[in-house]
């Protein structure tokens, strides 16, 4: 036992080692939004400062960050709903239907994982002017209906975790294929759908082109496009500049704390299994 105590070691040094590198970046955000832009420029910050009410001020004097927040809020918290829902949905069709054109269909959507976004920018653009949705948050937010990362991830966890025994016992005892879905399928492989719900909302939260291109109407700015405006507006007040990306940060924190507790309980269910 204290052989394979003593081997551990190296991976637990490693563990930590790497958990202190993705908290030191977290860290230097917060301990630089709270210094002046020259202390941030001279030298290396390791403790608060004392400016973080200056540099808050100064940002909110050109910049409400907080309405972009709450802008960036209404779009990315429905996006993921949407994703994770319907992302599951086409998942479970896809992997136990059986329809003409499965395959085919089933290669669209792989294919058009690879079109790069910044190709059809300029098509989405001008279908949304033709439906009159520019300067709106409807083009952000009803294309997570259809995502195809979500539905090529979740297709292979319906197939290997959803026994066709179980649908045919459900159908056997009378369950309608939509309440099949909602209560059996769904919560089987919530950890699956939580995982894309994190890397969705980030993707969406972090959403600069789009709302750049699309919205015109200051207040209906984003948080990504709020923060390069400060950057614009006070080239040298780096102090700002960290306050705003440190407040843009917090909720991608919030989202995977909260729905990394739902893919660890889905795993310890799955083991007991």
């Amino acid at each position: 036992m204290n052989r394979i105590k003593w081997r551990l070691v190296p991976v637990y040094v490693l563990l930590v080692l790497l958990l202190v590198i993705s908290i030191v970046p977290f860290y230097l955000v917060i301990v630089n939004s709270t210094h002046s832009s020259f202390d941030i420029v001279t030298k290396l910050n390791l403790w608060i400062g004392g400016s973080l009410r200056d540099n808050y001020e100064k940002m909110q004097s050109n910049v409400n960050i907080w309405n972009g927040f709450k802008n960036s809020l209404l779009i990315a918290v429905p996006f993921t709903f949407f994703t994770g829902y319907f992302g599951a949905m086409t998942a479970y069709g896809f992997a136990k239907y059986r329809f003409k054109g499965k395959k085919g269909l089933y290669w669209l959507v792989l294919c058009s994982m690879m079109i790069p976004a910044q190709l059809s920018i300029v098509g989405f653009y001008q279908l949304n002017l033709k439906l009159n949705l520019l300067n709106s948050y409807i083009p952000f937010i009803f294309p997570g209906i259809a995502n195809a990362s979500a539905v090529f991830f979740l297709r292979g966890i319906v197939e290997q975790s959803i026994p066709d025994s179980m649908l045919e016992a459900a159908r056997m005892e009378g369950a309608t294929e939509f309440r099949i879905f909602n209560r059996m399928i769904l919560p089987c492989i919530m950890p699956g759908v939580a995982t894309m719900c994190i890397f969705n909302f980030v993707t969406c939260w972090n959403n600069y082109m789009g709302p750049l291109i699309l919205i015109t109407d200051n207040k209906k700015y984003t948080m990504p496009v709020m923060i390069a405006m400060i950057k614009g507006l006070y080239l040298s007040n780096y102090g700002a500049m960290y306050l705003a990306i440190a407040i843009a940060v917090v909720p991608i924190i919030i989202v995977y704390l909260f729905l990394s507790k739902y893919i660890i309980n889905g795993l310890t269910i799955g083991s007991d299994k």
